[in-house]
């Protein structure tokens, strides 16, 4: 149960038994007012930084959207798409509402992008999952349709359930849909956590696909937020979720999602957690020095 992506010259899979996919969400103007100016603009100068930023800290994709009121979203998304992708080699998935900036932003890209959303609802399903089989790309599926969001657990399953049967109808295969189960504000919803990991957990042993999830929801209107992000993505991991949209600057969740691969066994030998904390070695120590001395500590 692999989903594969990719760029030009980068693939990045994600399944169960993977270290778990960082997908970067800082480019997007929902909510911050100067990337929206100036993508409406046209000056992409803070998207490629954006990018670059993101990418050096750790992210192994990134969602690209161009959500701007009043703006051209088609042509700004598919000129952020061929900016980011001249500067980053990582593959990235093409975020909007809009099916025509869906279209001019996979007309662009180069490789196999992970299109990001399409929801249960018909309209949508008839739109959005044709662009995803030409373009040959892969999908993730919000397991919401016409009559909203529900709270029960059963109801989202059964819209996943039909987005991933639909997409094969299509000709899309179940590996190449990530369904998303909505992940809901904790302060107005008690228990939009065990909801979650209940779906993840489901959706991995059930239906067999992977998963994604907008992590950030979890902590809206809260304060100090980034240990609640990294914690839900933490127990979300250990139930079975496989990417998230997040941010990978935030350093709460860059060592959550370290220690929850390395728990999960997604972290062979636990090479990555050790490369991210083994501290450097003293000027002039000869190699295998520390090691020694700490075997003498122990013995004494």
């Amino acid at each position: 149960m692999e989903t594969v992506v990719s760029s030009r010259t980068k693939e990045v899979r994600i399944g169960p038994d993977l270290p778990f996919v960082i997908i970067g969400e800082r480019i997007n103007p929902t909510g911050r007012k100067k990337l929206a100016a100036e993508m409406a603009a046209g000056d992409f100068s803070r998207v490629i930084g954006d990018a670059l930023a993101q990418v050096e800290a750790g992210a192994h994709m990134l969602d690209v959207n161009a959500g701007i009121p009043l703006a051209d979203e088609p042509a700004i998304l598919a000129e952020a798409i061929k900016l980011v992708q001249s500067v980053v080699d990582v593959p990235l998935a093409i975020d909007s509402s809009i099916v025509k900036a869906l279209e001019a932003g996979l007309a662009v890209y180069q490789g196999k992008a992970l299109v990001n959303s399409v929801t249960g609802e018909e309209e949508r399903l008839e739109a959005v999952l044709p662009l995803v089989k030409k373009y040959g790309a892969a999908v993730i599926g919000i397991s919401n349709d016409e009559t909203g969001i529900s709270e029960n657990p059963e109801v989202r399953l059964a819209v996943a359930k039909k987005i991933i049967e639909r997409a094969q109808d299509h000709g899309i295969p179940r590996e190449d849909v990530l369904i998303d189960p909505l992940v809901m504000p904790i302060g107005a919803m008690r228990y939009a956590g065990r909801q979650v990991f209940e779906i993840v957990r489901r959706c991995r042993d059930e239906l067999k696909v992977n998963t994604c999830c907008g992590a950030s929801n979890i902590s809206f209107g809260l304060p100090n937020r980034g240990p609640l992000n990294a914690t839900f993505l933490a127990m979300a991991i250990g139930a079975g979720l496989t990417s998230a949209i997040t941010n990978p600057l935030e350093e709460h969740i860059r060592i959550a999602v370290k220690a929850a691969d390395v728990l999960t066994g997604n972290d062979e030998n636990c090479l990555n957690w050790i490369m991210a904390n083994r501290e450097p070695r003293p000027e002039g120590e000869a190699a295998g020095g520390g090691a020694r001395r700490e075997r003498r500590i122990r013995r004494g």
